[in-house]
């Protein structure tokens, strides 16, 4: 059964994630290890609320392939120019309990803060064409 409700819940903590971003954007203010969390809490909960569109089940796991493999077999798939964004389940899992000191900065944070705002504008068209 499709969760509209829980749907536009997500999406609006993912976009509190989102302009949390904005304001991390200087790695000498924020560790790497932040700023990663951020983007995998936006696109869990952006993913988690297409699920929730599609009326799909959804695990209480950090893992971002996985859930995108959910969309996959619901018929739906992440668009290409976000698959980027899949690649930071780790800052959700390993680098969340752990310092990670040798942690070369080499994130685009500006680019990475635009492409989250895309993928979540791209849900939250999804959520408006249900509606």
């Amino acid at each position: 059964m499709k969760d509209l409700d829980q749907a536009t819940i997500l999406l609006r903590m993912a976009e509190k994630d989102d302009r949390a971003l904005l304001v991390m954007q200087d790695p000498n203010v924020v560790a790497t290890e932040i700023f990663g969390l951020h983007v995998q809490q936006a696109v869990e909960k952006g993913i988690t609320a297409w699920l929730c569109l599609l009326g799909v089940s959804y695990p209480n796991k950090h893992d971002l392939d996985e859930s995108a493999t959910l969309l996959g077999e619901a018929g739906e798939s992440i668009p290409d120019a976000f698959i980027p964004l899949l690649t930071y389940t780790d800052f959700a899992v390993s680098f969340r309990y752990e310092a990670f000191d040798d942690f070369d900065d080499d994130i685009d944070r500006q680019a990475t803060t635009i492409l989250v705002a895309g993928f979540l504008k791209h849900v939250n068209h999804l959520s408006a064409s249900v509606n």
